[in-house]
């Protein structure tokens, strides 16, 4: 009789070494947790595939916006010895970013700086002033806020490298979409180091605003020089702001697929504490139930 009630008992034990107990809810089984081993695992594998990719992409980058740095000093000398008052002016907003996510706060860093900006200047989101996105992420984030002032988009551009006729093509558009504006603020991300960047704004003035700088007027010039000047100088800009901001994106998607590989693998070490710990009880539940079967026999 005694027999009989011992081996019915370890008949009812789970069948599958770590199975949960028959009753229990929201207990993770030997097999759940291992499932969930692997899964890490093959995320962690990824994400350093994806670091290292990012790290070779980056040194590129960041070649290519040491270059393209000069374009943008150019620039800078130019609209310096040709200062524009800005009060009154109508602003042409152009958002730097790209189509590419999994790199942090990249698309959101320009789009608030973009929002910033369009309150800063006494410009209400509301209000028309014009805006256009190079990148459909941050297209995305702005389009809930000031999706009325988006004129034109542009996408594809930075999948690689960016190359001087991608600005080109973009102030070629720019310039024949017949919008009204006598600056062009561009909001991009600007390279401070391999682990930072921040969003800031960079001014490029129109044929019109060049006319009537006190630079400009003091030479005589035919028109076409000043035309060209201005759209020479804003694809300058462009290309300048786009290989500095393909660097910042190589960048952070290095910094966060490391923090992901690091976040995988602090997963992985606790659940292989929590799947031993249960293996380790199931192996002894099973013992405690073997022996008491065989000493009461």
């Amino acid at each position: 009789m005694l027999a009989r009630r011992t081996l019915g008992r370890i008949a009812a034990q789970p069948p599958v070494l770590g199975a949960a107990p028959s009753g229990s809810r929201n207990m993770a089984t030997l097999r759940e947790i291992e499932l969930r081993l692997k899964s890490v695992r093959n995320i962690e594998k990824i994400t350093k595939s994806m670091k290292m990719i990012a790290s070779t992409k980056l040194a590129k980058a960041q070649r290519a916006m040491q270059a393209g740095k000069q374009y943008g000093i150019a620039n800078s000398e130019v609209f310096e010895h040709s200062p524009v008052e800005e009060s009154g002016k109508r602003r042409l907003f152009l958002v730097i970013s790209s189509d590419k996510g999994l790199c942090g706060g990249i698309h959101s860093s320009v789009s608030k700086a973009a929002r910033r900006a369009l309150a800063d200047k006494d410009a209400p989101v509301e209000s028309d002033t014009p805006v256009m996105v190079i990148g459909d992420k941050a297209k995305a984030q702005l389009a809930r806020a000031a999706g009325k002032n988006i004129v034109m988009s542009f996408n594809q551009i930075g999948r690689d490298i960016p190359t001087f006729a991608d600005a080109a093509g973009v102030a070629d558009l720019i310039i024949k979409s017949g919008v009204k504006y006598d600056i062009v603020t561009i909001v991009y991300n600007q390279f401070v180091s391999a682990l930072s960047y921040e969003a800031t704004t960079m001014q490029v003035e129109s044929e019109s605003a060049l006319k009537e700088s006190p630079g400009f007027k003091a030479y005589e010039m035919e028109d076409d020089v000043t035309k060209d000047l201005a759209e020479f100088s804003l694809a300058n800009a462009i290309y300048a702001t786009l290989v500095e901001s393909h660097a910042c994106e190589q960048s952070a998607r290095r910094n966060a697929m490391d923090n992901a590989s690091k976040n995988a693998t602090d997963m992985i070490s606790k659940l292989q504490m929590q799947y031993n710990r249960g293996r380790q009880a199931a192996i002894t539940n099973e013992l405690v139930d073997i022996i008491t079967g065989a000493s009461a026999l």
